[in-house]
């Protein structure tokens, strides 16, 4: 995936945020320079291991402090565990004027079966 087909995926999904797979959301990384993965888990999960580069706001502080920490234009794709939260995350960012947010699908959990690079 490259960053004109994440755009054309995310002006496709109308109001939801769209859901990106774990394969290509590993091929992104490092390819366009103003995607934030923002990781909505709480710390200890955080603690553990991340995307490399990942912004950290646990989901239930999302509408108060994203907008601190991202600017409106950029595209984000936003992760936890699994992948529910990063919806809610996600939808949130939404109503608040963000328009290029995709979520992981399966989170952080699929961006590892497929291999994806981890820090600790």
């Amino acid at each position: 995936m490259n960053t004109q087909q994440f755009d054309e995926l995310v002006s496709t999904n109308g109001d939801r945020a769209a859901e990106i797979p774990a394969r290509d959301a590993v091929e992104l990384l490092g390819k366009c320079s103003d995607l934030i993965y923002l990781d909505v888990r709480e710390a200890r999960e955080w603690n553990l291991f991340r995307i490399p580069g990942a912004v950290h706001i646990p989901v239930g502080r999302v509408r108060e402090r994203v907008r601190d920490v991202i600017p409106l234009e950029t595209r984000v794709l936003v992760y936890c565990a699994r992948g529910g939260r990063a919806v809610q995350a996600a939808a949130v960012m939404r109503e608040l004027g963000y328009r290029s947010v995709a979520t992981i699908c399966g989170g952080v959990h699929a961006w590892h079966d497929v291999d994806g690079e981890l820090e600790q």
